[in-house]
């Protein structure tokens, strides 16, 4: 029988490594992943926001740290980042 690794395991195991984060808004984040809790609310270091604008562009921010609410998370791509457009 196969092991079982629960969501929560398989984010623990992406502690420490970078993560590709696909939000409910308009937005994707790329940081690599501190800490997490219960609710997958994150901690990320040397964040890239993309903001996908109406206009078709992309607005791009660099961020130091940040505090992500798990409610906005649509999807999580270990080891992964967006493809260059």
């Amino acid at each position: 029988m196969a092991s079982q690794l629960l969501p929560l395991e398989l984010i623990d195991r992406c502690i420490g490594s970078k993560l590709w984060i696909i939000m409910k808004s308009e937005k994707e984040l790329v940081g690599t992943l501190r800490g997490f809790d219960d609710y997958v609310n994150m901690v990320l270091e040397d964040v890239t926001e993309i903001e996908h604008t109406p206009e078709g562009g992309k607005r791009i921010t660099k961020l130091d740290q940040i505090l992500l609410n798990g409610n906005n998370i649509c999807l999580l791509v270990p080891g992964a980042e967006p493809p260059e457009e």
